[in-house]
């Protein structure tokens, strides 16, 4: 790998204010373990070797099972997860790639017949701050320990 700057400690406010939105999201009230799929769904389409392997972990550790997570990026293919999970993971998939696909019409809508409206914004930002977090963590060359 390349040696980059070590992000954080030459921009700790930076830094802070990601954290910020990880507490955020902490009190947001949506599970734990569909925070985990999201992040580590988004950090799969956008290659950040760091993020897969921590919230690969993390969702362990949040319970989830290893048939769900080996499948988790041909999700679409297998009945490993409920219809809330998939139209989670259907508008992760649509906002990390954004420029190819847009936020179509059926799958917003297939968000509100599974989360109340303050659901869909803390969900949006949960897609927003890993795809966040995964352009440092590609940016700057991270990979696991």
């Amino acid at each position: 790998m390349h040696n980059r700057i070590e992000w954080a400690k030459h921009s700790p406010e930076a830094y802070k204010a990601m954290v910020g939105l990880e507490q955020a999201l902490a009190k947001s009230g949506l599970e734990n373990s569909l925070l985990e799929l999201v992040r580590l769904r988004a950090s799969q389409i956008n290659g950040c070797a760091y993020c897969v392997n921590m919230h690969a972990n993390d969702a362990r550790k949040a319970g989830e099972t290893e048939a769900r997570l080996q499948t988790l990026s041909v999700w679409q293919e297998t009945h490993y997860f409920t219809p809330r999970e998939r139209a989670a993971l259907a508008w992760v998939e649509c906002l990390t790639r954004l420029p190819e696909r847009g936020a179509p019409q059926p799958e917003y809508e297939a968000l509100q017949q599974h989360f109340e409206p303050a659901e869909v914004v803390n969900l949006t930002l949960a897609i927003a701050t890993i795809n966040a977090w995964n352009r440092f963590g590609v940016g700057f060359a991270m990979v696991p320990a």
